[in-house]
């Protein structure tokens, strides 16, 4: 029985060893340069996000935050299977969640294999069409779509992107059939819309609000439940009579699954508090975005239940 006793106390002993051991490398966390991963091209709204949280995180931990852009599933790969130390994280999108209903074959878990930090943001989208556009409102395009259905083409920024997610369920909400023609990143399905190349799109104003103040795309509709302040001339989707057509996205830091807890928290109270900075908030609340920060917990909970929200959703448009 005291063997037992001391087999015991040894194994408590190391366990809190262990643990303090973790604490004083999550207190000393980061000690070298930290890649911060974007799945999606340079200019997109969650590398827009990204270099703004990194260029802070730099200035508070005095080490490089790197953004990495490795647009598609091969970033997002990487970032699976990477080494769970914390020097590595990856700032996506919602689109995250549905890459796994979209791709049976995955190398990775969009969920086992990763592990939530923290959201930093949720922002509403802009339905966006040519400048020379027929259709002059939604309810003008969604009559074309079902007159013709399958002629009709949308524009996003990748498989799985949040603009993606947009527009299949515009489509599911509409009843309609419109195709969805998937590029490499919001520049490109700009450029797409830009030439007429499809008939509508969704974006972002922080990385379209110049276009469209320029004349060189159009807006019908935001999502959310009020007008953008910057485009006080266009409705809602409520106020343009789709009050069904709903959609909340949002982006978020996410790290390989294994990360020690200690320092997954140290980097969501770190990030927390570059979003709560009065001129991060003033550089996007302007556009639209909210800046939000979640615990980890909190943050794993809302990657799961979309995962399940997004099943059905996808099984019914593809």
């Amino acid at each position: 029985m005291r063997q037992l006793a001391n087999l015991l106390l040894t194994l408590l002993a190391t366990v809190g060893l262990a643990a303090a051991a973790l604490a004083q490398d999550a207190a000393k966390y980061p000690e070298q340069m930290v890649r911060l991963v974007v799945p999606f091209s340079a200019g997109s709204m969650t590398d827009l996000l990204a270099r703004v949280v990194a260029e802070k995180l730099q200035q508070r931990w005095n080490k490089e935050v790197v953004v990495e852009n490795r647009p598609g599933l091969a970033g997002t790969a990487s970032v699976a299977k990477a080494t769970p130390d914390g020097y590595t994280l990856m700032l996506s999108s919602n689109g995250h969640t549905v890459i796994g209903h979209l791709n049976k074959n995955l190398a990775f878990d969009p969920v086992r294999d990763f592990v939530g930090v923290t959201q930093v943001a949720v922002t509403p989208l802009i339905l966006v069409v040519p400048p020379d556009s027929g259709p002059k409102n939604v309810k003008e395009l969604v009559e074309l779509a079902r007159a013709k259905p399958g002629d009709l083409n949308y524009s996003s920024a990748g498989l799985g992107s949040t603009t993606g997610i947009a527009g299949a369920l515009f489509r599911q909400t509409t009843k309609t059939d419109i195709v969805h023609l998937p590029f490499k990143g919001l520049p490109e399905t700009h450029t797409a819309i830009i030439r007429g190349d499809v008939a509508m799109g969704f974006s972002f104003f922080a990385a379209a609000g110049d276009l469209i103040q320029g004349g060189r795309m159009r807006a019908l509709a935001v999502t959310g439940p009020d007008r953008l302040s910057v485009l006080p001339d266009v409705p809602t989707f409520k106020e343009a009579g789709l009050s069904e057509f709903e959609y909340d996205s949002w982006f978020g830091v996410l790290a390989p699954a294994g990360t020690p807890k200690a320092i997954i928290d140290k980097a969501s109270r770190d990030i927390a508090e570059v979003v709560r900075m009065p001129d991060v908030k003033g550089r996007f609340e302007p556009q639209g975005a909210v800046l939000v920060s979640t615990s980890p917990d909190r943050f794993d909970q809302i990657l799961k239940d979309d995962v399940q929200r997004y099943a059905t959703l996808f099984k019914s448009t593809n």
